[in-house]
């Protein structure tokens, strides 16, 4: 009679137990599901997209973790399955592809329109495009072309200035606009390209001097985003890509000098 009283309590406990655990992990995964989405955003994006997270926190409750990196590098962690819900890019290219692989659970939908400028923190350094070749810029700062959008357009408006081969040896390579930023600030580059939205951006505006890309010099950089496919898609992220195309992000993304779609 013990040993089946002392088994009967043990299967009492486990039962217990496992209904707290079950409980555990049920209430995680719904808060989870509920009050937080993470975001892989695309450098350009940083200062604004904390703005719109803010927003959406404020308006929802539900917070935003960011994850910040260059639109290639972004793209291939989501490939290797990181963790990620929504992908805010600077481009169409990326997010077309992980669409066409089937990491998204809709196509890719344009947000923005990306605008470029030549930044320097070098006194006595001409903003010019045309006066790049001159010999007192030794470096020139730009995101690396093959993961960043900005990079891209970056060297068309230098073919399109007819200087590529004639700057092409003062050229650096951020791995993403950030660290194109660092090399600008720092003074390792003395003029470089970056997005208006960093230069506009309340931690750096008013700091060294800019001017506007003739925006015909590049081809339009149109940013879309997209929902990363999962079993189930959450309902934070859900909302938070609605709200990514609401009057209230619009507004904010202006502010930080892109461009929105009218619709």
């Amino acid at each position: 009679m013990k040993t089946n009283s002392y088994q009967k309590n043990c299967l009492i406990f486990k039962n217990i137990f496992a209904f707290i655990f079950i409980n555990l992990v049920f209430c995680n995964c719904t808060n989870t599901d509920h009050h937080r989405v993470t975001i892989a955003t695309s450098a350009n994006m940083q200062f604004a997209m904390k703005e719109i997270v803010s927003a959406f926190t404020q308006q929802t409750g539900i917070n935003g973790d960011l994850i910040t990196s260059s639109s290639g590098k972004l793209t291939s962690q989501i490939q290797e399955g990181a963790p990620y819900d929504v992908f805010i890019s600077a481009d169409t290219k990326y997010p077309k592809i992980l669409h066409e692989k089937g990491f998204t659970s809709n196509i890719p939908k344009i947000y923005g329109y990306g605008t470029l400028v030549l930044w320097s923190f070098s006194e006595n350094i001409p903003l010019d495009i045309n006066l790049l070749t001159q010999d007192q810029i030794e470096h020139i700062a730009l995101a690396n072309p093959k993961t960043a959008p900005y990079g891209t357009a970056a060297i068309e408006v230098l073919k399109h200035a007819k200087i590529y081969d004639q700057v092409s040896e003062k050229l650096v390579y951020g791995e993403s606009i950030s660290q194109t930023n660092q090399f600008i600030v720092s003074g390792a580059a003395q003029i470089g390209f970056t997005a208006k939205s960093v230069v506009l951006s309340p931690q750096i505006k008013g700091k060294g001097e800019w001017i506007s890309i003739d925006s015909t010099s590049y081809t339009p950089i149109a940013q879309a985003a997209v929902i990363i496919k999962k079993d189930k898609i959450s309902d934070a992220a859900m909302k938070f890509y609605e709200f990514l195309f609401s009057t209230k992000s619009k507004e904010i993304l202006e502010n930080f000098g892109y461009l929105v779609p009218v619709k």
